[in-house]
């Protein structure tokens, strides 16, 4: 039998199957075809911005759980004056709470803050090593968000609505502009610390993109990919062979149908194997000299967020458009000593301080700060008021989305700078707020991508990440 035979016999069978008769089929012919959108040929083919970009990649370091930003970035030396006095009722009127609960006392630091770099910026004593580099870097201390979960919190930074369901960042970035890498994926997600974050893998899916756009999870440990090795028994040659034979089905289905997720099937099929021998030399982490594991205190076939930090920086040498990284264990509510500000804040800054430093000064020296954007931040932040849960002596704070700090460098941001303000015991913004949808807005503004005109029509509207908010950031930019 023809192929051109069994592709209609096969057909026949599942409209039979499916009970659709040629009145079923006239009516799906009077469906609106603007409802659906079709992919290109070749989905993640590099694409040209709207306008000249100053960024070329990103890499996001997501403190997924809240860092405190009145313990790291925001120095308030009211705090410290009127600790354990119960906050002004006027500033909490009408306040909801993740979990605080009555009058809550104002907590101070603490930590101590000094002055740090030609710039002067104030640090808190965790950061020593991003001390270094504040002169490479632009703080953002007025931040906003609309959630105060982790979950909402984290899929709505990561995709610019608080439900699941929409495209991420990275999706978006690698639909706008394709990415660089032939044998990489354009966007990939790299984990470490406690567990997954609260928001799972919707915090880099592709929503209603086609799935190519969605971020590939890579492992810092073990096999990078899983399942990327050829089954026992089955050589290159028989895959090759497979494969082709499978594209040659998939385009035939492909130009019969114009599903955008046939486009995805072929391009994923392609990318594994191409995948099996890029990923092992990308994975090995033994080949950089001594001096870059001293810098990043990387310790090769370890789990770590200073592995990832560095697996970051081979990713987008070799074109990668977009690299997310997750640590997971912010959420520090003094509940115990293995949740406080004092223990528990302390030693994720050790975990972190001294990677996110180096990755800084790392794409510097290779003369690739210019070009890569460079995001540090968490989903929200923390209250001024110590959270005392069930009446614990442990100091924490509970979640606080009114005002948080973010550090940028790189592609495009101003160097040396502090941008916003909050009043004089962290509670408010006063200054230069910059919303969830702002930061998107300025990041794809770096990438030469205008956010009203990055769109994507879905169910007979446009979609877009910035939804019908967001204004650049002006401060920011260099």
């Amino acid at each position: 039998m023809q192929s051109k035979d069994l592709l209609f016999q096969t057909r026949r069978h599942f409209f039979q199957q499916a009970g659709f008769g040629i009145g079923s089929l006239a009516l799906c012919s009077l469906v609106n075809r603007d409802l659906f959108a079709e992919g290109p040929a070749n989905p993640m083919v590099p694409r040209a911005p709207h306008f000249a970009p100053k960024a070329k990649r990103i890499i996001f370091l997501f403190m997924a759980g809240a860092p405190s930003q009145l313990d790291l970035f925001d120095y308030k030396p009211a705090l410290n004056k009127y600790d354990g006095q119960p906050v002004p009722q006027d500033v909490i009127k009408g306040e909801r709470f993740a979990f605080i609960k009555g009058t809550p006392k104002l907590l101070g630091s603490p930590h101590t803050f000094s002055r740090h770099g030609k710039c002067g910026a104030e640090l808190s004593n965790l950061l020593p090593h991003l001390g270094t580099i504040v002169d490479d870097i632009a703080i953002v201390r007025s931040m906003q968000t609309t959630q105060f979960n982790h979950a909402p919190g984290q899929i709505f930074m990561n995709t610019g609505h608080q439900i699941p369901g929409r495209p991420s960042l990275g999706s978006w970035l690698t639909y706008g502009i394709g990415s660089e890498s032939t044998n990489l994926p354009g966007f990939v997600v790299l984990l470490s610390g406690l567990n997954q974050p609260d928001g799972g893998k919707s915090c880099w899916g592709s929503g209603f993109l086609p799935t190519v756009y969605q971020g590939v999870q890579f492992r810092s440990k073990g096999d990078p990919v899983l399942f990327l090795s050829n089954p026992d028994g089955m050589s290159n040659d028989t895959r090759r062979r497979s494969l082709d034979l499978l594209r040659e089905l998939n385009t035939a289905h492909q130009s019969g149908v114009g599903d955008a997720e046939i486009s995805t099937r072929i391009a994923s099929y392609e990318m594994a194997y191409r995948m099996q021998s890029s990923v092992p030399e990308l994975a090995d982490l033994s080949s950089e000299p001594p001096s870059i594991h001293e810098m990043y205190g990387t310790e090769p076939g370890k789990a770590s967020f200073a592995n990832n930090c560095l697996l970051a920086r081979r990713l987008v040498e070799r074109g990668v458009r977009f690299v997310q990284l997750y640590h997971r264990g912010w959420d520090t509510h003094g509940a115990s000593n293995n949740e406080d500000i004092v223990n528990k804040l302390g030693w994720l800054c050790r975990e972190t301080d001294r990677a996110a430093a180096a990755l800084v000064k790392d794409l510097k020296q290779r003369g690739l700060l210019d070009s890569t954007l460079v995001v540090w931040g968490g989903e929200f932040g923390r209250t001024p008021m110590n959270e005392a849960r069930a009446g614990s002596k442990f100091l924490g704070r509970d979640h606080h989305p009114r005002a948080f700090s973010m550090w940028l460098a790189g592609g495009g941001i101003k160097p040396g700078v502090t941008v916003g303000r909050t009043d004089d015991i962290g509670y408010n913004v006063v200054e230069d707020a910059v919303g969830v949808h702002d930061l998107h807005a300025t990041l794809l503004h770096l990438m030469g991508l205008e956010h009203t005109r990055l769109t994507y029509k879905f169910q007979g509207r446009d979609f877009r990440l910035t939804d019908v908010s967001g204004e650049l950031a002006k401060k920011l930019l260099a």
